[in-house]
């Protein structure tokens, strides 16, 4: 009797894989960081067989590692960075360009030519986004508009487009499955989320061919077997999920009205709102959760785009800390920030601003200010963020949000947590497991072979570390808050011709 899951965790900055038991218990991990490419300011790629070979790599570790043998293993479940587009050869499995991530703002002209001609109002009510550079759509246009020849190739049948759970069960299977869940569909700017098909009236428009997308099918399902000598036999690939959703599911927000954040490269919330997708008035997205069960289940999503890789660059860019954990005890050593905002907006502002063109900003800077106000001021953007996002759901959603449910390495951090909830005026409740994304496809890999026996089987793993509680009065509250809208004005539209700031009354620059 098999007795383990492995999630297949592939994110922005590293590969990982995890063997987890039945209760959600984490028996190995294997990581490995892989190359992040800037070609412009902007631009940003990755190399797709980097990620496949640095995935497999942590995929057979941590097999070896566990001491299991195939038989070992229920299932595999895939959660992956969402957006990220590879398209690659039919015949030959080559990629004809490297992976352009979800950061990359390259396309972000195109997008604005779609708003020019009010195609985005059309895109917003089939697909419930938000036209933007964000989204694989765009990134499939550019690559078949830049690659010589990628269009022709397109046509005949020749090319393959590929979220990154495509790209991996495509190569885990040699080429035998070609497939998408309807959570990354549901993320490509292409996918009818209310009929749950390809929509025929997008892919004319980005001149996109039907014949370059995956079958799309629900979160848990068993889509194949992996290639038997990956891990020495077949084992089944049974669930599919992007990282948020599955990390939803991994919170076991299955109810509507459940929020979780994800503290990750970016910071993502998500709202279950049920079988029915709720329309934003306010910048954030619809989007669907999962299938299961043979139902769709929707959410509301708001994404910010800089949240822990702000603390990669407080690391690597400005090396004022060594670690993570260490800007956590630098914020702890101040009382405050000194009255310093750092607005991390360095690929644009997501929900609920949608803002291509605004850039980091730094403000209340005075000759008081130190190192130590910068990091704090950098920990504190992530829950001022999150909370942007949050209001704006709420009041799409109607209701107030009862706790915010979080998980994602930033999570770890009792500072930003506790600020966090201070700022929210509402519990923040981590959990025991923080690895929700990776436990989330696990939880749909397992439902789909029979593992689990239903949700509430799920329900039963659910621990909490921690509720954090407010502790920070109004009026302080109040003042903070002014002061950052004011700070994420100042980073608005900055970038070409798009900053119109006023000075001495007439002259405009």
């Amino acid at each position: 009797m098999a007795k383990y899951l492995i999630a297949i965790d592939q994110g922005t900055t590293s590969s990982r894989s995890i063997v987890f038991d039945k209760q959600g218990v984490i028996l190995q991990i294997a990581q490995q960081e892989f190359t992040q490419i800037f070609p412009k300011s902007g631009w940003v790629e990755q190399d797709p067989m980097e990620i496949w070979s640095t995935q497999l790599k942590v995929l057979t570790e941590v097999k070896a590692r566990s001491g299991l043998d195939t038989k070992d293993i229920a299932a595999i479940g895939i959660t992956n960075q969402r957006e990220t587009t590879v398209v690659w050869e039919k015949a030959n499995g080559k990629p004809i360009y490297n992976a352009i991530v979800w950061q990359c703002r390259r396309t972000a002209e195109y997008c604005d030519s779609l708003k020019a001609k009010g195609f985005d109002k059309k895109i917003k009510e089939k697909t419930g986004l938000i036209v933007d550079a964000y989204f694989s759509g765009p990134k499939i246009r550019w690559i078949l508009e830049h690659v010589p020849g990628a269009q022709a190739k397109a046509e005949k049948g020749e090319l393959l487009f590929g979220t990154i759970d495509t790209w991996l069960v495509w190569n885990l299977t040699k080429g035998k499955i070609y497939v998408t869940d309807y959570s990354n569909a549901s993320r490509t700017m292409l996918y009818n989320i209310h009929k749950l098909e390809w929509d025929n009236e997008i892919l004319a428009e980005l001149n996109i061919p039907r014949a370059m997308l995956p079958d799309v099918k629900p979160s848990s399902y068993v889509y194949g077997t992996t290639a038997p000598e990956y891990l020495g036999g077949e084992v089944p690939i049974s669930g599919i999920a992007g990282d948020q959703q599955a990390a939803l599911f991994g919170q076991c927000c299955f109810e509507p009205g459940m929020v979780k954040n994800t503290y990750g490269t970016g910071c993502f919330i998500l709202m279950n709102t049920g079988a029915k997708g709720v329309e934003s008035k306010n910048g954030i997205l619809t989007t669907i959760a999962w299938g299961l069960d043979n139902n769709v289940e929707y959410a509301l999503e708001g994404g910010v785009f800089i949240a822990g890789a702000s603390l990669q660059w407080l690391r690597d860019g400005l090396k004022i800390i060594e670690s993570a954990p260490q800007a956590d005890i630098i914020a702890e050593s101040l009382s405050d920030a000194g009255g310093v905002y750092m607005v991390p907006a360095f690929v644009g502002l997501g929900a609920p601003y949608w803002d291509q063109y605004a850039r980091g900003t730094i403000v209340g800077i005075t000759r008081g200010t130190s190192r130590e106000h910068f990091v704090r001021a950098t920990l504190e953007s992530l829950a001022y963020q999150s909370y942007d996002v949050i209001k704006a759901m709420e009041t799409d959603a109607g209701v107030p949000i009862k706790a915010l449910r979080v998980d994602g390495g930033a999570s770890k951090s009792n500072f930003l947590m506790q600020f966090q909830a201070d700022i929210l005026n509402t519990d923040v409740v981590r959990p025991k497991m923080v690895e929700s994304t990776a436990l989330g496809a696990v939880y749909l890999a397992g439902l789909a072979v029979g593992f689990y026996a239903d949700k509430a089987d799920v329900v039963n793993n659910v621990g909490v570390d921690k509720i954090f509680k407010s502790d920070m009065q109004d009026p302080r509250r109040i003042e903070l808050i002014a002061g950052w809208e004011k700070a994420v004005k100042r980073s608005m539209g900055w970038v070409g011709d798009h900053l119109k700031v006023e000075l001495h009354g007439s002259r405009k620059i």
